[in-house]
């Protein structure tokens, strides 16, 4: 059997099993949550519009982003760029991940993906570089995640005062030292660290020279596109 195929089965003990994994860390993305609930509503936007809003969007930094841009006129294609250069990153994890995503039928494929977000992702990724199954990782811990960020965003409405800024006790950093962990659990050679490092440079001086957030699109096709190029290298050099 494919290797990849192996991998890609779903039952719902591997579920629980990554929601279970990822619940501490949703705590913290709670309370991101929870901030963003009350910016929402100090923003003017009614109680449905921000719960429909981190139910459907699922992303924090561009949620926040947005935010800016609310309010009786709303800048439309500004605000679709903004939003699709922050989570242009979610085409090069759907990439990563179509290997054993293409064994799934097209509901569970995008229903899954429609959870997936840099912490659910970074650890399935982690699991299936170990040969291990890690749809569960990816699905359960992005049910983790969604849950606790819509928790965290309905408290906001009500009761956010209580943290009105996250930064300064450190919240910001949780999720950054998380990924930062993956990374150096993750494979360890020389093709990795040069992809690593030209995904990192090539976004620092788009960071320094671009628009803003044109950073994130940088790094991610910069790295994604070398790391596609230079596995196809090695793969014709096996054949």
């Amino acid at each position: 059997m494919d290797t990849y195929a192996a991998q890609a089965k779903l039952e719902a003990a591997d579920t629980w099993h990554g929601f279970k994994q990822l619940l501490p860390l949703s705590i913290f993305v709670g309370a991101f949550g929870l901030a963003f609930g009350l910016a929402a509503s100090q923003q003017g936007l009614t109680n449905g519009t921000i719960m429909l809003m981190s139910a459907t969007v699922f992303a924090g930094t561009s949620q926040f982003a947005v935010l800016d841009m609310w309010g009786t006129q709303i800048p439309l294609v500004p605000l679709i760029i903004t939003t699709f250069a922050i989570n242009a990153r979610h085409l090069l994890m759907g990439a990563t991940l179509y290997p054993w995503l293409r064994y799934l039928t097209p509901t569970k494929r995008y229903g899954i993906m429609l959870l997936a977000s840099d912490a659910n992702w970074a650890m399935a990724m982690q699991r299936f570089h170990r040969g291990e199954r890690a749809l569960g990782i990816l699905f359960g811990g992005g049910l983790a995640i969604w849950s606790c960020w819509m928790i965290g965003t309905s408290i906001g409405l009500y009761f956010g005062s209580a943290i009105q800024d996250p930064v300064s006790v450190g919240l910001d950093m949780v999720l950054g030292c998380f990924l930062l962990a993956m990374t150096l659990g993750g494979r360890k050679n020389s093709r990795t660290l040069i992809i690593w490092c030209v995904a990192a440079c090539s976004s620092m001086l788009a960071y320094w020279w671009l628009p803003t957030n044109s950073h994130v699109v940088v790094g991610a096709l910069s790295g994604g596109v070398l790391g596609a190029l230079w596995m196809e290298k090695a793969e014709v050099a096996k054949s």
